[in-house]
């Protein structure tokens, strides 16, 4: 059984080269850049307007201005200011020339023709070209991952499509005689299968591609031919289920008989012990155990990194500082334990939790507090970091 840590060191000796596409707009969510983006422009493109309002020159010192044009969004000014003119500009519209200052409509008056300033303001409510960026600036860096603000910021570049790392493609699998999927007559001895859909969401928010194979029951050739198959069409392969101690939890040999190199089958990780780590030709293969909540663990633990690795993203799991609500205590402190906590407020509560089976307060928990090997308690109102789920 090895560490945590020196299981991620021994995760972190594959390395990956993955493959680049190109991807329009509407399909850049949670892809990883695979290219620098240079702006070809300005931004703004040229001095415009912050408010609604009336364009002046902040020199010229009439008591009021007449108003020669209105100036829309997206229409250039047709006029230049002289002594005591103002041009009635929109939001986002092209500053006049003559202007240098924008006074907002809710300090002004307009009679017949005229704007009669009735207030002021210490700024100039302009937005000069290039002051957000500047023509080749560097906007974003290869190996971002693009969400709302980034893909807006490639379209107000004038990009419709950008190179992103391609998706690895995930094959997951369940095995065990007892599973059965949702919506059939559960008999005497089974259980529905939930770890397929669980590991679905959480493989398919990071990114991945998930094809899912379905349930193996406990036969041995069976399950050698259908991890073969999955692992031939897949970059990574995740097992639930049939890598402990039981008379039928035969997939560690399964994996070693077709080629698969195990790196390690133990963990000092509670839940989550009968972890399985293995490869074969670059391709990465994950034996999780069949408790609910250890496969979800491992997966935000273990997985989830692997997966990113695979796209060329640089991950690290979001922490929330906060104080213990109630305390913590365990038995036994030999291997470090990731529980299932809620966060709000600043305040970390742990639920009701009777361990890996227990998939309702996984469903209840916002984050994982993490309780390090060799410490057996942690008092109410001590400051404590979880990982965000």
């Amino acid at each position: 059984m090895i560490s945590i840590e020196e299981a991620r060191n021994e995760m972190g000796r594959i390395a990956f080269n993955p493959e680049i596409e190109l991807v329009s707009l509407f399909d850049l969510t949670g892809r990883v850049l695979a290219e620098e983006i240079v702006s070809k422009i300005n931004m703004p493109p040229f001095d415009k307007s912050a408010m609604d309002g009336y364009a002046f020159s902040s020199k010229d010192k009439s008591e009021k201005f007449k108003i020669i044009e209105i100036i829309a969004a997206g229409k250039l000014p047709l006029r230049k200011l002289g002594i005591g003119e103002c041009s009635k500009i929109m939001t986002g519209a092209a500053i006049p020339a003559g202007a240098d200052r924008v006074l907002k409509v809710e300090l002004t008056k307009e009679e017949d023709g005229y704007m009669i300033p009735t207030g002021k303001e210490p700024v100039k409510n302009i937005c000069y070209i290039g002051e957000d960026i500047e023509k080749g600036d560097i906007i974003l860096k290869k190996g971002v991952m693009l969400d709302a603000a980034p893909i807006g910021l490639i379209a107000s570049m004038g990009l419709d499509k950008v190179k992103v790392y391609k998706k690895p493609v995930i094959g997951l699998i369940t095995t065990g005689t007892e599973i059965i999927e949702p919506g059939l007559p559960l008999e005497d001895g089974q259980i529905y299968n939930s770890n397929a859909y669980s590991l679905y969401i959480q493989l398919t928010k990071a990114g991945a591609i998930v094809r899912y194979a379905g349930i193996i029951g406990d036969d041995r050739e069976k399950t050698k031919e259908i991890i073969s198959n999955t692992v031939a069409n897949s970059d990574m392969l995740i097992i639930s289920g049939g890598v402990s101690m039981g008379d039928f939890d035969f997939v560690p040999e399964v994996l070693k008989e077709i080629g698969i190199k195990i790196h390690f089958d133990r963990v000092a990780i509670k839940p989550g012990k009968p972890t399985t780590y293995g490869t074969i030709d670059n391709k990465v293969i994950f034996g999780l155990p069949g408790n609910p909540v250890s496969t979800f663990v491992i997966t935000e633990v273990f997985v989830k990194n692997m997966l990113y690795r695979m796209m060329a993203y640089e991950y690290n799991p979001f922490l929330l500082s906060g104080v213990l609500k109630n305390g913590y205590k365990r038995g036994k402190s030999g291997r470090a334990s990731y529980i299932p906590v809620i966060y709000k407020n600043g305040l970390v509560s742990i639920p009701d939790y009777h361990g890996s089976a227990h998939l309702g307060a996984m469903a209840d928990a916002n984050a994982l507090l993490l309780i390090d090997k060799g410490v057996n308690e942690i008092i109410k109102g001590a400051k404590v970091d979880v990982r965000q789920i």
